[in-house]
């Protein structure tokens, strides 16, 4: 069987990386690779940490250019691919317009399409925009559903779909494992990644930001650097913000925080040193959709800046808190969390609800017509939780 994985951004390719290697170690599947070539630098990074080598590479991503000129330009630049590769399926993850157009082009031609990351919403198509519809139709199209978690399951199953769909765990989780694994057990790598860091001060404990939604871009980031600016005040917190390469988020933010002394704005980082990045946070403050599923993985409280979550299992966990953009609600909230020892305990010690590694295993066996398990929070206690955290921790 030839399986084609095709991805465009460095969230897709972290996410997907575990399964292409896994594929790789599958003698009856011809595993390729197609990359899309959004964010190309990132997504390198992240092909090269993963050792994994793309048979197809597109230059899908011109300036400044409007989500109707990608997808028209994506089309265009697979539809060759597909028909010279003729998989005998496809493979994309989550919410991306890769994602939809690819699944859009392989149903034109009649090819199979697995979604990784199936069934997660959060009932509004603005929110978040356009994620939430690209997933919708994605999952409409595709014959098999690697839901990560039950409750994504369940929205499949209320939807009616026509998909198989199975509960893998997140698959971003594999990638967590992959990846504190080899830092906790190279100490020359783990030095080497902390003197990238030398900002980083013993006596402030560290708010880790990241934003880049399309919802946010305009009114929503003004809101967030306000509550930034007002966060930096305080003489224990330091704040270190990788900014997106998106003008609709650089613009706003070197122009509100660039000019304070504990707001570090620095480049958007690979993927190991951003790992390292959230095992070093005090507490992280989002509007991410992965970093959603990786912080409870590290112990780590996320504040998320946004109004709704596809990824709600955190929030009833505990671990997560939506904030929006509002703020009055950041800064109480992240203030909170340093000033509340047990708040932020209670906010750190929870069950992790989005995999136990297996995500990968689980896929590869579906495709290779295996039987296997399905991943559920049931399954875990809270020692064995503890256990987990304290392992990526190292």
């Amino acid at each position: 069987m030839k399986v084609l994985s095709i991805f465009g951004t460095r969230p897709e390719a972290v996410k997907m990386a575990p399964v292409v290697k896994a594929l790789s170690h599958e003698t009856a599947i011809e595993s390729l690779v197609c990359v899309t070539g959004q964010h190309r630098l990132m997504l390198q990074q992240v092909l090269d940490l993963f050792e994994i080598k793309a048979d197809h590479s597109l230059d899908a991503m011109l300036p400044n250019q409007a989500l109707n000129g990608l997808g028209a330009r994506l089309i265009a630049l697979l539809d060759p691919v597909l028909e010279a590769v003729k998989p005998d399926r496809i493979l994309v993850h989550g919410d991306t317009t890769t994602a939809m157009m690819a699944a859009l082009a392989a149903f034109h031609r009649h090819i199979p399409v697995a979604h990784v990351e199936a069934g997660l919403r959060t009932g509004d198509l603005t929110q978040p925009w356009p994620e939430e519809m690209n997933r919708r139709y994605v999952d409409v199209v595709s014959d098999l559903l690697f839901a990560p978690t039950t409750r994504a399951k369940a929205n499949l199953t209320a939807e009616h779909l026509a998909g198989r769909a199975i509960v893998t765990g997140n698959t971003v989780i594999d990638a967590l494992h992959m990846t504190t694994r080899r830092i906790a057990l190279d100490r020359h790598l783990r030095e080497n990644l902390d003197a990238h860091l030398p900002y980083l001060r013993a006596n402030q404990k560290l708010l880790l930001v990241t934003g880049h939604r399309r919802e946010n871009f305009g009114a929503g980031f003004i809101e967030i650097c306000d509550a930034l600016v007002k966060l930096s005040q305080r003489s224990d917190i330091q704040i270190v913000y990788p900014v997106h390469l998106n003008p609709n988020v650089q613009i706003p933010v070197l122009a509100a925080l660039s000019h304070l002394p504990n707001v570090h704005l620095i480049e958007p980082l690979d993927y190991l040193l951003f790992v390292r990045l959230m095992q070093r946070a005090h507490v992280i403050l989002t509007d991410s959709g992965g970093v959603q599923e990786e912080a409870p993985a590290l112990g780590k409280p996320v504040l998320v800046m946004r109004n709704v979550t596809e990824r709600p299992e955190a929030v009833s966990a505990g671990t997560v808190q939506l904030v929006g953009t509002d703020p009055a609600r950041i800064v109480a909230a992240v203030e909170q969390l340093y000033d509340d020892d047990c708040a932020w305990e209670q906010a750190t010690y929870r069950i992790n609800p989005y995999g136990d590694g297996r995500a990968a295993e689980r896929i590869v066996d579906v495709l290779c017509g295996r039987a296997t398990d399905e991943f559920g929070v049931e399954k875990f206690d809270q020692v064995e939780t503890a256990q987990l955290a304290a392992t990526l921790l190292q």
